[in-house]
């Protein structure tokens, strides 16, 4: 049976997700930037959490990671390239390794260039990818640590991924991200008609998450810096994808 799945916002703009295995009980929640919705949404579910799987280290990922783990007694688990930064680790892992949750497994994949020691957890089984903030919903994490090569390396390797798969990321920036998508590629029809979805969506103060590999592939210009139509638009036709992936992001940056 997959997951359930359930999006949890906390805070101001953040997510964390709830991954319920059916058939064994096991529940892990990604991220933990506040323990009081993550709390709520287990105890509307009848649920107990089992795991706490860490995408990254910033404070709006972990903050209240050692609350949470205090109140339910959950395994952590996150990048051993991060354990000196991160709350303390119960399962430090390495890109590549597998974890189990329930009768589900969980890949762990390298997801530089937001931060250095970034991971993503890949459900492949129930088609489910957890990416934090490195690919977002029409956008990717800004380079606060990785060079644009590892980003797009990053991103890439998503890429490849089954288009079905959903994309859990860690905030709500599809409002924002649309408007700049839009500077790269106004003539986008399927852009333009998902930036539609989305006002509507958020007028209704509704998630835009998890959304589908397929649909970002289509619309987000962070994964369609190799696209030659979005190389000719920046007048970078001759140029490698990681370098257009790179202007793109200088834009974005000063959007």
């Amino acid at each position: 049976m997959p997951l359930d799945l359930v999006t949890v916002p906390c805070l101001n703009d953040n997510y964390a997700y709830l991954l319920h295995e059916p058939k064994s009980g096991a529940v892990a929640v990604i991220d933990v930037p506040e323990a009081a919705p993550i709390q709520a949404a287990l105890a509307e579910r009848g649920w107990s959490l089992s795991d706490i799987l860490i995408t990254h280290h910033h404070h709006d990922h972990v903050g209240d990671v050692d609350k949470l783990r205090a109140a339910t007694g959950a395994r952590v688990t996150g990048a051993a390239a991060d354990d000196h930064r991160l709350p303390q680790l119960d399962n430090a892992v390495l890109a590549g390794d597998v974890i189990e949750l329930g009768g589900e497994t969980a890949m762990i994949l390298d997801a530089s260039g937001h931060t250095l020691g970034h991971i993503a957890y890949h459900f492949p089984k129930s088609g489910i990818l957890c990416s934090g903030d490195s690919l977002m919903a029409l956008g990717c994490g800004r380079l606060f640590e990785g060079t644009p090569a590892q980003m797009w390396e990053t991103l890439s390797s998503f890429a490849q991924l089954p288009p079905e798969t959903l994309i859990c990321s860690g905030h709500e920036y599809s409002q924002a991200n649309g408007l700049f998508a839009l500077t790269i590629e106004p003539e986008n029809a399927a852009l333009q008609t998902r930036c539609q979805a989305i006002e509507t969506a958020r007028a209704k103060d509704l998630p835009t998450v998890p959304v589908s590999l397929g649909e970002e592939l289509a619309t987000n210009p962070f994964l369609r810096a190799g696209e030659a139509s979005v190389k000719a638009a920046l007048g970078l036709e001759n140029a490698s994808d990681t370098e257009v992936f790179a202007q793109i992001r200088r834009q974005k940056d000063s959007f």
